[in-house]
């Protein structure tokens, strides 16, 4: 199924700027949360709401819609700004936070939060959860498709990799990855942690169908994006090459805002950068 430009490059890039200055506002507020992923995710997001999967915003739990599991769930800033960007939720609803009781959890949780398919916590579990929903389709015989997305710490995590082998036993082509290689992780950069030498070698040699691109490209990754949506003979992976921290020039690349909130300084100087009206 090819992908549905429902809005031009500029219109897709406007919108990730758009969730990038709510982003910012969501951690600055709460004085806490996970900037760095939520930036590198949000134009990967942004094209894959706008051009490709079918949720309906007006009817959330809509059994026939497409999933979409943020495996890497503490970056739930990205998610949140993007579902009220869609009208799942309401721009009032971000200031709800790391607000106990709040639609927006510090992790997505679909107990909480309209347009949210996979309650986040533990990393690793994500893909497992997606197969789940890939297989269950094809059960119910429906065309729904299971979307995950993961982080690369996150593809440290052993139970990934028994998912990945599972994923191509069971042939499921509607299960489409798509990975944030934003090369950062809690505590420092992935190779000081934990080195994975050769992803996509990996995941082609667990069977998958694998395109790497720019993660900041938008036009990459529509064209990826539509790789996903063609690529039915067996799950496929998108490793989109970011950069944790993206439009914030001091978060850029900068392992200390992971799961660091900007002070007040630092606040106005994302919002200039950012082209937010203050």
């Amino acid at each position: 199924m090819l992908a549905i430009m429902s809005a031009t490059l500029s219109e897709l890039e406007e919108i990730a700027r758009r969730c990038r200055i709510e982003i910012v506002n969501m951690v600055y507020r709460a004085q806490a949360g996970h900037p760095g992923g939520s930036l590198s995710e949000i134009d990967l997001m942004a094209a894959l709401y706008s051009t490709s999967l079918r949720v309906r915003p007006d009817e959330p739990d809509w059994e026939d819609r497409d999933r979409f599991i943020l495996s890497k769930g503490h970056a739930s800033p990205g998610m949140y700004a993007l579902l009220a960007e869609k009208g799942f939720i309401q721009h009032e609803d971000l200031h709800s936070y790391r607000v106990l009781g709040g639609v927006c959890q510090g992790h997505v949780d679909m107990k909480w939060c309209p347009g949210v398919d996979f309650s986040a916590g533990s990393l690793g579990m994500g893909l497992s959860f997606g197969m789940g929903c890939a297989l269950a389709a094809r059960i119910d015989g429906s065309e729904r498709r299971a979307f995950v997305m993961l982080g690369d710490g996150e593809i440290q995590e052993g139970s990934v990799w028994e998912a990945a082998m599972a994923a191509t036993h069971h042939e499921l082509g509607n299960l489409k990855v798509i990975l944030d290689r934003n090369r950062i992780q809690n505590d420092d950069f992935c190779e000081s942690q934990m080195r994975m030498f050769d992803i996509p070698a990996k995941w082609k040699a667990f069977g998958w169908n694998v395109k790497e691109i720019d993660g900041h490209n938008m036009q990459e990754i529509v064209e990826g994006i539509e790789f996903l949506d063609n690529s039915n003979d067996g799950p496929s992976i998108l490793i989109a090459h970011t950069v944790k921290g993206k439009g914030v020039s001091y978060m850029e690349d900068n392992p200390s805002f992971h799961g660091a909130a900007p002070n007040d300084e630092q606040y106005a100087i994302a919002m200039n950068e950012l082209g937010a009206v203050q």
